[in-house]
């Protein structure tokens, strides 16, 4: 069986609202399951691949203040 994961994931959420992703991502987020990982990677691949360079900056910039040492 050959699944593609990227393409079930798109295929998944082509046609959604925004309310519609944005509640896939909550979910996902909030169950905490690590199955859900991968999805998420899919969905922020095709949002690097849509961002502008000042949009990429800011993804960037926000990532590395989630991630500083408390």
């Amino acid at each position: 069986m050959d699944l593609n994961l990227r393409k079930a994931v798109i295929a998944n959420v082509t046609g959604n609202d925004q309310e519609q992703i944005e509640h896939t991502i909550v979910d996902a987020i909030q169950s905490g399951e690590e199955k859900m990982l991968p999805g998420l990677g899919v969905l922020f691949e095709v949002l690097w691949q849509h961002a502008s360079d000042t949009d990429k900056s800011e993804m960037l910039e926000t990532l590395e203040n989630g991630l500083k040492p408390e």
